[in-house]
């Protein structure tokens, strides 16, 4: 039976109706619990990438080498469409065209794209500068033109919200659309009636990015679908789930040189042995035992 590909499921979903509610991952053990829950797609967050895999701030220190490695991986031992956070597209436009066509043999079934200058910033923290829309348009249309029959999806992001506001966003955006992107990302609207003029002024599907503690107010998933948002992504909310278990069960470490009376909820360890894939290591063993 031949798979559908990522990008295809994703598609196809995109065109039905209702919500898609995207989980942020961001390294193997959130990505494969992510993945057996169901979710229509995965998200794969660069702050929490960044933050997990070298310790350091999504302020464009991440290489591209870095960033599609983390794709593969994830894409390897996942089933669910990704869709995966490509920043600025790594430099000019032969960078897009490279960083596109390595996400799609990476595996993902979306690349996201974003407007603003390098080194990029987290879009929830001050000081970012955009690029001039044209420039952003080009790296669409090359992004378009490097893909083979829609091999991968194009999720057009941009910052202008924050710096030059609503009205210049929801411009670029429109461009962007007109270049071909298949998802809009209109970064930090800082209200509802922002999120809602946002949803009737564009007709690509819209994502929306709930950021607990950011720029943008988090609503549920009934407030997102009436507004008119497709994809609702949640990048922060895994890592900063984790963060908090690992600062309360270090805390009681530290404390009581034990985890005897630890309160903070702990993953079973034969359910997490489970699902690391040991249980394949042991059949494989029989298998071969002398």
């Amino acid at each position: 039976m031949t798979k559908t590909k990522p990008a295809a499921a994703l598609r196809a979903r995109l065109n039905e109706p209702g919500l898609i509610t995207a989980p942020g991952v961001y390294d193997m053990i959130s990505a494969r619990i992510a993945d057996r829950m169901g979710f229509a797609s995965l998200y794969m967050t660069g702050f929490g990438v960044v933050a997990s895999y070298l310790g350091l701030p999504d302020a464009g220190l991440a290489t591209y080498t870095d960033m599609v490695g983390r794709v593969r991986q994830i894409c390897a031992m996942t089933a669910t469409p990704l869709i995966a956070d490509a920043d600025t597209g790594y430099g000019g436009l032969l960078n897009v065209a490279h960083t596109v066509r390595g996400y799609i043999a990476a595996g993902a079934a979306a690349v996201q794209i974003e407007d603003q200058e390098f080194p990029k910033k987290c879009g929830h923290t001050p000081g970012r500068s955009v690029i001039p829309a044209a420039d952003m348009v080009k790296k669409i249309r090359v992004a378009i033109e490097a893909r083979a029959d829609d091999e991968i999806m194009i999720a057009a992001r941009t910052d202008a919200r924050t710096a030059h506001g609503l009205d210049e966003a929801l411009r670029r955006a429109d461009a962007y659309a007109k270049a071909g992107a298949d998802i809009l990302f209109v970064e930090s609207p800082e209200s509802e009636l922002e999120m809602e003029k946002i949803c009737k002024t564009l007709e690509v599907p819209l994502m929306a990015n709930m950021v607990e503690g950011g720029k943008t107010p988090v609503l549920s998933a009934k407030q997102l679908e009436e507004l008119g948002y497709k994809i609702a992504i949640f990048p922060a909310t895994g890592f900063l789930a984790a963060g908090a278990a690992l600062h309360s069960i270090y805390g009681t470490l530290r404390r009581d040189g034990s985890s005897v009376r630890a309160t903070a909820p702990l993953y079973a360890f034969e359910d997490f042995t489970q699902l690391m894939g040991f249980k394949e290591v042991w059949e494989f063993e029989k298998r071969h035992a002398d």
